[in-house]
């Protein structure tokens, strides 16, 4: 099985870290995570995909994980920035081509990069968008789930507290194996200075959502998206709404016939690409994007 590689970069500023899997010579993809999340939520795909021949990046965004929290959290956690860091990742590894499948904010960030309004150099590297639920608009009431739980996270004294909260948090996302929450749990966890435990996230990087209100609201960029789009909604998903998928068939991609959606049974937000299914339908899409 293959193994992944740390590595570190100061882009933009901040010091980044990402983990990479496969041979550098393989076509890329850049695979990015949801909100509170790391780059090692993306192990399975990695893995999958690297047996199917491909390289993948999985980045850490700031404030997450082992990346460099912001001094600036009001100018720096907002998909504007994002989309910087991210043209600064692949300006910096030499990619002029990838593929790019992003969970929830990650598939955000992926959004505005194929679009080029943020980071022009971005749309012609994108090849082809997967969308882990993810839509140009998301749902008011669960927007504010996820800043409730976000914006203050927990602190546990044990690291066992810490994962059966993970388990509830996070159930939405489907099936994972004990071994597969017990590293999904062991990835994103620091220890604060009083000995407990807590999510592995700056908590200002919610400040995203009161700072810059209308963020993910991105029709526009979803307008001017000119490559080949999946779209993966669990089924019982409550940040993207049905309704906002039909108007997403008749806009952008979807009126051009590059939009694919596959709703994803057993899982909310957002299904956690860690099962054959899911990891086929990701594969196949890239495949024939080419």
């Amino acid at each position: 099985m293959s193994q992944p590689s740390s590595h570190y970069a100061t882009l933009c500023g901040r010091e980044v870290h990402w983990v990479e899997w496969g041979a550098a010579a393989a076509p890329a993809v850049i695979a990015w995570h949801g909100l509170a999340r790391t780059g090692r939520d993306m192990d399975e795909l990695a893995q999958h995909l690297v047996s199917a021949g491909y390289r993948v990046i999985c980045p850490d965004t700031i404030g997450r994980g082992l990346s460099q929290w912001s001094a600036a959290p009001d100018d720096e956690y907002k998909l504007a920035f994002y989309a910087r860091l991210a043209n600064a990742l692949c300006e910096h590894l030499g990619l002029a081509r990838v593929h790019w499948v992003g969970t929830s904010m990650g598939a955000a960030i992926g959004t505005v990069c194929a679009s080029g309004l943020f980071a022009p150099d971005m749309k012609g590297r994108i090849a082809s968008l997967v969308l882990n639920d993810n839509a140009p608009e998301l749902a008011a009431p669960a927007l504010e789930r996820i800043k409730a739980y976000a914006g203050t996270p927990p602190a546990f004294d044990t690291v066992q507290e810490l994962e059966a909260f993970f388990r509830t948090v996070y159930k939405p996302y489907g099936w994972l194996s004990d071994a597969q929450w017990r590293r999904l749990t062991e990835t994103s966890t620091r220890r604060l200075a009083d000995g407990r435990v807590t999510p592995h996230y700056d908590p200002a990087m919610v400040r995203q959502f009161t700072a810059h209100e209308n963020d993910y609201l991105i029709w526009d960029h979803y307008d001017a998206l000119d490559v080949p789009v999946l779209l993966l909604r669990g089924a019982e998903s409550d940040l993207v709404l049905p309704e906002v998928v039909e108007r997403m068939k008749l806009r952008g991609p979807g009126a051009a016939g590059r939009l694919q959606v596959i709703e994803v049974p057993g899982c909310g937000h957002a299904p956690a690409l860690n099962v054959p299914d899911q990891l086929n339908a990701v594969e196949a899409f890239i495949r024939t994007a080419g």
